[in-house]
């Protein structure tokens, strides 16, 4: 089997299920794992907007010409706070209204500790399971991406934005009371709220009182002790006995390898 990679697909299951995009082709992860298997980078990449071939890659796939000129691409997708389509400077001011203008999360997982994080509904719960979180909690709906930003920016103050990849690969994380840290958190940034509210309207930001915390599991047979991360830029080859797949990786016995970082990569894979 033989294709350019995407990102894995997901479905929330017991364990999550997992299908690998190459090209054209979805093949089935789930099945493989405790068997030896191989992924050849065969020099090829292509652009995962324009398709062009190309030598380099940026942030996850794109061309360079892609990734100068697509509003996905902007930083400001990574620091919603920063968006500056009221400025009149949005790369795509179309793209950015059907993206951006739309309904946001704003929520709570557990990957490798508690941490605040953002996604558009549609990607719920896809985002939490891309981030290896064990346990997740919406805390609140709002009317756009940056104001999301802006209440992930104020949360942010307390808890971490960000995960530790390599905690979360050794699954160095327990279960927390996530609706009790929600309460927490929402009591400590009472003012910031109440100041997004202000700005944006009375409409801007919905609590979710009601939600109850999503627990999800992943299909792991074993944890690597010591993360060693593949990358096919320095080695085209990568093998070894398939023991779980968590987040965006493929834990294998030799090592772990981020199949979302290299989006385009063409690869083939065999099952040894």
């Amino acid at each position: 089997m033989q294709g350019n990679l995407r990102k894995m697909k997901t479905e929330l299951a017991s364990p999550v299920k997992y299908q690998l995009p190459l090209s054209d082709q979805l093949v089935d992860l789930n099945p493989l794992i405790g068997q030896a298997v191989k992924l050849s980078f065969t020099g090829n990449i292509a652009c995962v907007h324009c398709d062009r071939a190309i030598k380099k890659s940026f942030s996850q796939g794109y061309c360079y010409p892609c990734f100068s000129s697509l509003a996905q691409c902007d930083m400001c997708i990574m620091k919603p706070e920063t968006c500056h389509y009221e400025a009149g400077t949005c790369r795509e001011p179309k793209w950015g209204e059907e993206f951006c203008f739309q309904s946001h999360y704003v929520y709570l997982a557990n990957s490798s500790g508690v941490k605040v994080g953002i996604t558009r509904g549609t990607q719920v719960p896809t985002r939490w399971i891309d981030q290896g979180a064990i346990q997740a909690l919406p805390i609140m709906k709002v009317k756009s991406r940056i104001i999301s930003g802006l209440v992930e920016v104020a949360i942010a103050q307390h808890v971490s934005d960000k995960t530790s990849w390599q905690r979360m690969l050794k699954n160095l994380v327990e279960p927390v009371d996530l609706v009790a840290k929600r309460d927490e958190l929402l009591v400590l940034c009472e003012s910031e709220i109440a100041e997004v509210t202000q700005r944006f309207g009375d409409d801007a930001i919905e609590l979710l009182p009601g939600a109850e915390a999503v627990d999800i599991e992943f299909p792991v047979q074993q944890y690597p002790l010591k993360v060693k991360s593949f990358n096919f830029d320095k080695t085209s080859e990568v093998s070894g006995v398939l023991e779980g797949i968590k987040g965006q990786y493929l834990l294998l016995d030799t090592g772990v390898i981020n199949i979302r970082k290299f989006s385009g990569y063409e690869v083939k894979l065999e099952v040894m």
